[in-house]
């Protein structure tokens, strides 16, 4: 049963947020019940708090167990303060109430369970006769200590999946590497402009069945957010239709259409992108807005890394546009396919043609990555220090675009606003 409420013109309050959480949490059958909350890393933005609390408080002295599992794909693990801090836990809250809630980090190289396998045919077709292999679907193995999954989320556009939410946070969220690598591959090949801001996508058709060799009871809070943490809309019900749901409603408040392209755009990064494997958003969601030749400079100089995860195999390849990639499939053997996804969506549309690679859109990174390392794997460097922001502001009308907090609300061109949600 699908249970929410959601407003374009205002914020849901405290009340009516903890209502619906209520409201959802009346729904299921907890009483003695182990319960796995899946949630988000610091690398999305909600009020995290305010959903940690209202579903703990709900649960704790009617679940026999509660933990948290934190749903970092391939992401880098936090430590238990860095998590208390992402929930809104204080020490003393932690110390004196939520004490016995367990806080857990995914890992996906280790303590994976296999549950099942989808055939090659099967592939075949969700995808659209873009891929035709056998996927061994596996996901962290402590989902099977548990006797109800709840995924608590936000839905923003994506340029894997076209909106996250829902079954993504059982992948890449807590799964093993093999469903990783083919659904972000997969997006890969589709593009991110040819996926990103559309809900009825392959790749979601690939994780929904996936999602569906989980056989646990699974429900589902999913957040539309607007900004940082302003909560405009809050769903509960089957990951499907909760997701479903907050995708309709993200898809009015985060995505922002524009007259025309621009030929520089300045993505200003937040704290919450710690490397460029996470603030490669600054260029997924601005792609689709910068014109053919243009500029995008990912301005962060908080970040000094390009991935804490997989920054070595990423000096080694570079990034590059997906046919240089396709065109050298034989020399990436055995090189993970979502490292290579992350490293074309970055570098973006482009071609390859005669052994001359043509990138559509420049990126340049202004972070403290060094020179030397951002030529090494084939982007763009700008001392941070010598961009002046002040000075690019307010000339939209010149063709630059200036994006603070960049990374959550997708930009497309209003000539391309068709009533068809389809992709591919």
């Amino acid at each position: 049963m699908l249970i929410g409420k959601a407003f374009t013109d205002r914020l849901l309050t405290e009340d009516e947020a903890r209502t619906v959480f209520a409201e959802g949490l009346a729904q299921l059958e907890l009483e003695g019940r182990r319960v796995l909350l899946i949630m988000p890393d610091s690398t999305r933005s909600g009020p995290f708090g305010l959903c940690f609390h209202a579903l703990a408080d709900g649960m704790l002295g009617r679940v026999a167990k509660l933990d948290v599992l934190i749903a970092l794909g391939t992401h880098a693990p936090m430590d238990e303060a860095r998590i208390c801090h992402h929930l809104g836990l204080t020490p003393q809250e932690r110390a004196e109430r939520y004490g016995a809630v367990g806080l857990l980090n995914h890992d996906f190289r280790t303590g994976l369970r296999a549950i099942g396998t989808i055939p090659a045919a099967e592939i075949e077709a969700l995808s659209g006769g873009l891929m035709s292999e056998e996927l061994v679907v596996r996901v962290n193995a402590r989902l099977f200590d548990y006797d109800q999954i709840i995924i608590c989320g936000p839905v923003f556009p994506h340029e894997i999946v076209g909106f996250s939410g829902g079954n993504k946070y059982f992948f890449p969220g807590v799964s093993g590497p093999e469903v990783i690598d083919l659904t972000h591959w997969l997006g890969a090949v589709i593009t991110n402009r040819s996926i990103i801001g559309h809900q009825d996508t392959p790749v979601r058709k690939v994780l929904d069945r996936a999602a569906a060799l989980i056989d646990l009871p699974k429900a589902c809070f999913s957040l539309v957010v607007k900004g940082h943490d302003d909560l405009v809309g809050l769903f509960f019900g089957e990951p499907e239709e909760s997701q479903a749901a907050a995708a309709e409603i993200s898809a009015l408040v985060n995505i922002r259409w524009v007259e025309r392209p621009y030929h520089t755009v300045i993505s200003i990064m937040p704290d919450l992108y710690d490397d460029i494997w996470t603030a490669g958003k600054g260029m997924y969601k601005m792609e689709p807005v910068v014109a053919d030749g243009g500029t995008v400079i990912i301005y962060a100089p908080h970040i000094d890394e390009v991935s804490y995860t997989h920054g070595a195999l990423l000096d080694r390849i570079g990034y590059h546009v997906r046919d240089y990639f396709l065109a050298h499939m034989d020399r990436y053997q055995g090189v993970s396919r979502g490292v290579m996804a992350h490293a074309t969506h970055v570098k973006g549309a482009g071609t390859y043609i005669d052994g001359v690679e043509e990138p559509r859109v420049q990126v340049v990174l202004a972070t403290r990555v060094p020179r030397e390392r951002c030529e090494r794997i084939n982007l763009g460097y700008l001392d941070p220090d010598g961009l002046i922001l002040s000075e690019w502001v307010d000339r939209e009308d010149e063709g630059i675009l200036v994006v603070p907090r960049a990374g959550e609300m997708l930009y497309r061109l209003a000539s391309e606003r068709p009533g068809a949600q389809g992709c591919c």
